[in-house]
């Protein structure tokens, strides 16, 4: 018997690096999905066939953890597909995790619940990766749109509708972990200072979530870029992205910042129906990418 499930990728909102230190952040899950399909098989060694590499090794430590959890001894054949690439940082390595602990779950037939999948996928993570707060494995799990605090401490759903962002690529990729180390460096040496910093993000992340919830879209544009300046004081914007910023508010955005670690990947910007295509065009023109995507799309799910 197969069992295929699918997971979302996500898009960071507000709130990125500050969330590692246990500050509130809002995140979302978008339409490109991560599919994963698993089977029994009876041979002596486990088929794992992912045709992003980076994938692979969350798969068979994904699987070595839930054999181990579950003393589970049967050799297994799991294979992925993705809607998206792992080179634009919407969070693959999550969803494959997450979908693969689903497909295992069904495939099993143990009665798992969201929040212990996403204690599993959030585990191993953390094992592969050493740092992390999981608020891209909790957009894989639950889908929409959260507020979250790391580790899963507050995992609370927005009841919103999509929200218009425009997307851009950088063209470069970021090295996450890289960036979060970083920071963390910058935290030892400067503490009192960084905490100011991750306090002010906090706030905006907390103003955010009301504005967000009200439409208010004009208010929620302004504290998205102030966001963006704060990320600029953490060093994890480039040039690349600034000017991307820079042309989408020129174009009419209501705001416009980095999305997730920094060092290249996403930004996104807040736009209205009238201006979305001069705001696209404008990042275009710097140099960007458009990634069509919707966002506060569904969590991890069973296909037929």
């Amino acid at each position: 018997m197969k069992i295929k499930a699918s997971a979302p990728g996500k898009l960071m909102l507000m709130g990125e690096h500050a969330v590692v230190y246990g500050y509130p952040c809002i995140v979302t899950a978008v339409d490109k999905r991560l599919y994963v399909e698993a089977e029994i098989i009876e041979k002596k060694e486990d088929e794992i066939i992912t045709p992003q590499v980076k994938e692979s090794r969350f798969v068979l430590e994904t699987l070595a953890y839930f054999r181990e959890k579950f003393k589970i001894n049967k050799r297994i054949r799991i294979a992925t597909q993705g809607d998206f690439s792992h080179n634009v940082g919407l969070g693959s390595s999550s969803a494959v995790t997450v979908a693969t602990f689903s497909a295992l779950n069904s495939l099993f037939n143990l009665d798992l619940t969201k929040k212990q999948i996403f204690n599993l996928s959030f585990t191993v993570t953390i094992k592969i990766q050493g740092v992390g707060s999981g608020f891209d494995i909790a957009a894989a799990t639950f889908g929409g749109t959260l507020y979250f605090v790391k580790g899963g401490k507050v995992i609370e759903p927005l009841l919103i509708d999509s929200i218009p962002l425009v997307v851009g690529y950088s063209g470069i990729k970021a090295d996450t972990p890289y960036y979060v180390r970083k920071v963390a460096e910058a935290f030892k040496d400067r503490k009192p200072e960084m905490v100011t910093i991750f306090i002010q993000i906090s706030d905006l992340v907390n103003k955010a979530k009301k504005s967000l919830i009200e439409k208010n879209y004009s208010a929620l544009g302004k504290l998205m870029s102030k966001d963006q300046k704060y990320l600029q004081k953490l060093g994890v914007s480039i040039p690349q992205l600034d000017k991307m910023n820079d042309a989408a508010l020129g174009a009419g955005a209501f705001g416009a910042k980095l999305s997730g670690a920094g060092g290249g990947d996403c930004m996104i910007a807040l736009v209205s129906d009238g201006k979305r295509s001069e705001v696209e065009k404008a990042i275009k023109n710097a140099g960007g990418e458009i990634i069509n995507i919707k966002n506060n799309a569904e969590g991890v799910r069973l296909e037929k």
